[in-house]
């Protein structure tokens, strides 16, 4: 080898290949990028009295009728030096939200790049980088728009108050201003609200706890999930343990202290309609809001609450419910905005939504679908069943109180709740067609092929339940209910409007026709004649045994409500029906919430119902249970629902009629008994209301 030649392993850098070329260049730009934004970042001048800045803007959620119903401002705040906060709560937070918090200059290089990576991963901003600066910087400048010009301007001025003030003094401004759920503003007036204690006499658990709130103050707010909130603070636990803010035996400590939360908390944000709340700021989670940025963006939030009608139907609560639970929830069939939800008596006593959680027998009111099926397999209204004791299988269902009526149109075994109707109806259209006509209307909790269901025997939730009554409401259409109508930044430009309605056609127009037609008479007539509010509407009472659930469902071509009253240990309510407290809850609210809608009737095609005459009748059975004694007073329904005397005879001899036309009845009667193999599993008694 000559003096001049390079060794063979020695490259050409002239030869070296395009893509190695490109990464080199590509990382001489990103570096040469950093280094000029860290020079324009640290060249950013001091911002002027920035220790007299505190937050001024304030969400508020509106009501559709104009009022607030809830807002976000500082209600308890309480103003303290870094010295008097705790070591732990200090280190809990920088653990938790910056652990490099005294070694950058208001922006953490690695977390940026690492955020980098994961949105273009994602194709969009999943992921922040927010150091506990940047963080101060948006609560006291900023929106919480999700957006790449905000993260610019976010860095430009965590930069300007790195300039301004020290570390200790940034750390206090945001221990003094991050929000902490439940109005508090700050950790002083946190330790106040969750466990009535000054700052300096909280435990390290304690302190775990506040520290682990400013992600997501509702869901991890111990008043909202005691479990949650444990798991996560034993999260910040763990990651102070990682830092070596602590030991390993002061980590297995915290863990297993017990968590004492303060019994009477006082709540010092606006909050009137909170079961309801809870659900708009899930909702707004879901079109890609936080909680931080909805509780510190100082949005106006317009919802579709008609706040008169939901305070009509809480009055009603509480006026009749006593020491009951009880759930409203009220929509439009038509564009799907809610008017009403209420998910409990008592928020500050149970969080726990009894709309969109509680799976409970619905009784009676589930016998629509049953008969809705009949309709779509050829049924007419005025065709003639038997009211009268019927075996299916060795099941053996009994009117309530052994009170039958013999023949009788198919309409009027809804119109009187007759629960062997609904028995022959279910054999002769099949389990499985109720099931496929439920789900389709919106019934998703699990049910059982089991003919009880024709009963309610199956638990639904009440929100699903009003769903799909709301398809017959609305022409055999099913819509989704929402809660937000539009956000506005404090400026008044509008950053979401709700979109146009889409609905799902879900059942025949005729068949929504004849069920509703159907369902008025049980207002009219029968039932249900407790929640008539002098214009059309229709509905179905529905009670299960014992009294343990009572329901009521009803609508009018506007408003769909559904109301729910029991006993969260699924204890006996003693003499509540649908027809009774369900049905005047339900008649509070619709009288406020349809009185724009005027009395206006359903556009459907005519229905008339035929009138017939028949003679009730007790079957005395000493194999079936006995139903509750009756009152002198006051007659009960088949179904143990409560409605204004009057004899069964008088009530078929009134003129049931919706137009001039006239339906033939078609003669189909089943046997009273008909001997068939038990379905496998075999089908539980099941006497049914």
């Amino acid at each position: 080898m000559s003096d001049f030649e390079l060794p063979k392993r020695v490259k050409n850098p002239k030869k070296l290949g395009p893509i190695k070329q490109f990464f080199i260049m590509a990382f001489s730009f990103m570096l040469a990028g950093f280094i000029g934004v860290n020079l324009y970042l640290t060249s950013q001048p001091p911002i002027q009295h920035l220790e007299d800045f505190k937050p001024n803007v304030v969400t508020k959620f509106y009501s559709s009728d104009d009022e607030v119903i809830k807002t976000f401002t500082a209600y308890k705040f309480e103003k303290v030096d870094i010295a008097q906060v705790p070591d732990d709560l200090k280190n809990a937070i920088i653990a938790t939200e910056d652990k490099n918090f005294y070694h950058h200059h208001g922006y953490d290089p690695v977390g940026v790049a690492r955020s980098m990576v994961v949105n273009l991963a994602t194709g969009g901003l999943t992921q922040g980088a927010s150091t506990i600066t940047q963080q101060l910087a948006r609560v006291l400048f900023l929106s919480n728009e999700k957006t790449f010009d905000r993260k610019i301007k976010e860095f430009i001025v965590a930069a300007r108050i790195e300039k301004t003030i020290s570390k200790d003094k940034i750390l206090e401004m945001y221990l003094n201003n991050v929000y902490l759920g439940s109005g508090a503003y700050g950790v002083a007036g946190a330790a106040q609200i969750y466990f009535n204690k000054p700052l300096k006499s909280l435990t390290l658990a304690e302190c775990a706890l506040i520290a682990g709130l400013p992600q997501a103050p509702s869901v991890y707010s111990p008043y909202n999930n005691k479990k949650l909130a444990i798991e996560r603070r034993n999260q910040v636990l763990g990651r102070m343990l990682k830092t070596r803010y602590i030991t390993k035996e002061q980590y297995k400590q915290a863990i297993q202290e017990d968590l004492k939360l303060n019994p009477n908390p006082s709540i010092y944000s606006l909050n009137r309609a909170p079961y309801f709340v809870d659900y708009a700021m899930k909702e707004l989670e879901e079109l890609g809001f936080d909680e931080t940025e909805i509780s510190q963006g100082g949005y106006k939030v317009v919802t579709t609450l008609n706040y008169a009608a939901q305070k009509a139907a809480e009055d009603a609560i509480n006026a009749q419910v006593g020491n009951r639970q009880a759930a409203v929830f009220s929509f439009s069939p038509i564009t799907g905005e809610i008017y009403v939800y209420i998910g409990g008596k008592d928020y500050f006593k149970s969080q726990y939504d009894r709309v969109t959680q509680a799976v409970r027998p619905p009784g009676s009111s589930f016998k629509p679908f049953v008969y809705a099926a009949a309709i779509e397999k050829g049924w007419g209204p005025n065709d003639i069943l038997d009211d009268t004791p019927v075996d299916i299988g060795g099941w053996k269902p009994h009117n309530y109180n052994n009170k039958y009526r013999g023949k009788l149109p198919l309409y009027m075994g809804l119109t009187l709740s007759s629960n062997v109707m609904a028995a022959r109806l279910i054999k002769d259209v099949g389990v499985r067609s109720v099931i496929g006509i439920a789900r389709s209307m919106g019934i998703t909790t699990p049910m059982e092929y089991d003919m009880t269901i024709a009963l309610g025997s199956n638990g639904v939730k009440l929100y699903e339940m009003t769903i799909a009554y709301g398809a017959f409401a609305n022409g055999g259409f099913k819509v989704k209910p929402y809660a937000i109508e539009r956000v506005e930044t404090s400026r008044g430009k509008i950053i979401y409007q709700a979109p146009k309605t889409r609905a799902m056609k879900v059942l025949n127009l005729n068949t929504a026709a004849v069920v509703t037609a159907m369902l008025k008479t049980v207002v009219e007539n029968g039932t249900a004649r407790s929640a008539n509010i002098g214009k059309p509407a229709a509905g179905k009472t529905g009670t299960t045994d014992d009294s343990k659930d009572a329901s009521f469902y009803g609508y009018t071509p506007d408003v769909v409500t559904g109301v729910w009253v029991g006993n969260d240990d699924n204890s006996k309510m003693g003499s509540v029906y649908g027809s009774t407290i369900p049905a005047a809850i339900w008649k509070a609210a619709m009288k406020v919430a349809t009185s724009k809608y005027g009395n206006s009737d359903f556009d459907y095609p005519a229905i008339e119902l035929k009138r017939s005459v028949t003679t009730a009748k007790t079957i005395e059975d000493g194999e079936e249970e006995q139903g509750e004694t009756q009152q002198p007073a006051e007659s009960k329904d088949i179904t143990g629902d409560m409605i204004p005397s009057k004899n069964p005879q008088q009530a078929s001899q009134n003129p049931v009629s919706f137009n001039n036309t006239f339906l033939e009845p078609k003669s189909q009667q089943l046997p009273a008994a008909q001997p068939a193999a038990p379905p496998a599993p075999p089908i539980p008694p099941m006497p049914g209301r």
